[in-house]
């Protein structure tokens, strides 16, 4: 672990038994978040995949140690990257400065380190806000917030953090672990309401893994039209950045420069695994997850997939899904073998889908013994 990964294709094939199912009705989708392809004979980027968490604390706000400690801990442990996020309402302004200092010092062209903090919604729940070296105001101070009884509403308050991160360049926002708590009817970020072209730009993942599954939000955030990737998150608060659980997000970009991995996070371009070393590599008719396709309304797409768990023996793929529109499987395979690999997997356009992602199962997640759910890519959309 640690080192960059090659998006160069290996042929990891053999013989599996697949199944291909029907697409259900899609709905129309917002654009935004993503790179349009064109399918021109434009050159094709190189992805490597880095490993590493986006959402860790220090003492600084409810943590333990240290910024210098935990970029240092985070790259000892293996990882390519780590973004320290301290709540924005604990940290003093010479606090948030070095959480700067450090993010610079301790980035190298092997490991990055970055910068966000996490955004406290009243009543509701919090976001993540990286890419920008200064710290959103507060909310009670902005004229669109306004409360019902004693809790902020969702009314004005959400459209307008969405709208701030939006306006704000470099910026991208994430949704931290959905379903934790909020008033009755802004349960789940208001069941992810709001969406138009400008704040779908502005938040670019949500955490489909947190201290538990919350993938069920990314698939409500999916079919309410939001353009992002999921994401899996230590979310550590006692000092053991990159921990030996597992818990990943992998981010796709040419290089370990902070910009390129902030660019990552903003097309959405990576996945969520809680395996710290399983490579997935997804395509639709040759773009990448995090893309839209200019082809809405194609009568079937070709999708690639390639997946390697290089631990041999007892971390099996026991099953690969590819998923499309309000959480239909439209493909699967139980391959039961640490790796995958087919360039021509024929999926059908009926019903206009607007996006596919791959969804993985391996014989030992987190834990190391219970079968269940590892890895969600984040989708290729169609443009429908």
């Amino acid at each position: 672990m640690g080192a960059s990964r090659s998006t160069a294709r290996s042929r990891w094939c053999f013989s599996v038994v697949c199944s291909v199912l029907m697409l259900g009705t899609a709905a129309s989708a917002l654009l935004g978040g993503v790179a349009l392809v064109s399918g021109t004979e434009e050159a094709t980027p190189v992805y490597n995949l880095y490993f590493g968490d986006l959402h860790s604390h220090t003492e600084y706000s409810d943590g333990e140690g240290t910024p210098d400690e935990a970029y240092e801990t985070a790259q000892a442990a293996g990882a390519d990257f780590l973004a320290i996020t301290d709540h924005h309402y604990k940290l003093l302004d010479w606090e948030w400065e070095d959480i700067l200092r450090s993010a610079d010092e301790h980035s190298t062209s092997s490991f990055a380190a970055l910068t966000g903090y996490e955004y406290w919604l009243q009543g509701i729940n919090e976001l993540n806000i990286y890419g920008i070296p200064y710290i959103a105001p507060d909310p009670g101070l902005t004229p669109a917030a306004y409360y019902a009884g004693s809790r902020m509403t969702g009314g004005s308050f959400i459209p307008w953090i969405y709208d701030w991160i939006a306006a704000q360049p470099g910026a991208v926002g994430q949704w931290n672990h959905p379903l934790s708590y909020g008033c009755p009817v802004c349960w789940d970020y208001y069941q992810f309401d709001f969406v138009t072209e400008e704040r779908d730009r502005a938040m670019g993942m949500l955490e489909a893994y947190n201290w538990g599954y919350r993938d069920a939000s990314y698939i409500k955030a999916l079919n309410a039209g939001w353009h992002m990737m999921p994401t899996a998150t230590e979310d550590d608060h006692t000092g053991v950045w990159i921990s030996p659980l597992g818990i990943r997000t992998v981010l796709l970009a040419p290089s370990l420069a902070p910009e390129d991995l902030y660019e990552a996070m903003s097309a959405g371009r990576g996945y969520a695994t809680l395996d710290d070393n399983l490579e997935i590599r997804f395509e639709v008719d040759g773009a990448v997850i995090g893309s839209i396709l200019s082809s809405p309304g194609a009568s079937t797409y070709t999708a690639s997939l390639q997946i390697l768990d290089p631990d041999a023996v007892g971390d099996e793929i026991t099953l690969i899904e590819l998923v499309s529109d309000n959480n239909v499987t439209v493909w699967s395979c139980a391959p039961n073998s640490n790796s995958f690999a087919d360039f021509d997997i024929e999926l059908s356009g009926e019903g206009a889908p607007r996006y596919f992602f791959v969804r993985v199962t391996t014989a030992s997640p987190l834990n190391g013994d219970v079968e269940g759910v590892t890895a969600w890519t984040a989708p290729v959309w169609t443009g429908a």
